[in-house]
């Protein structure tokens, strides 16, 4: 079921909501919804390809570290 919360913003933002919607063909509430999920998707989560880039890294930082541990490494300005 979908549920109702208030949002108070000031005239510059709602001016800037309402043309985006406008030019989206949505209305303000319809595009503000459409505008926080994709920020949070693209924001909050990775996708599968984004996962396995940062897979691929953990056995380089794993090194990394080791390297930092065991004094095998200098600072480079």
């Amino acid at each position: 079921m979908a549920k109702t919360i208030t949002l108070r913003v000031d005239d510059s933002a709602y001016g800037l909501f309402k043309s985006a919607a406008d030019g989206d063909q949505r209305t303000i509430s319809n595009y503000i919804e459409y505008a926080a999920l994709n920020y949070t998707l693209d924001n909050e989560f990775v996708d599968d390809r984004e996962m396995d880039w940062i897979k691929t890294r953990v056995k380089d930082l794993k090194c990394g570290l080791a390297d930092v541990q065991q004094g095998r490494y200098h600072f480079v300005d």
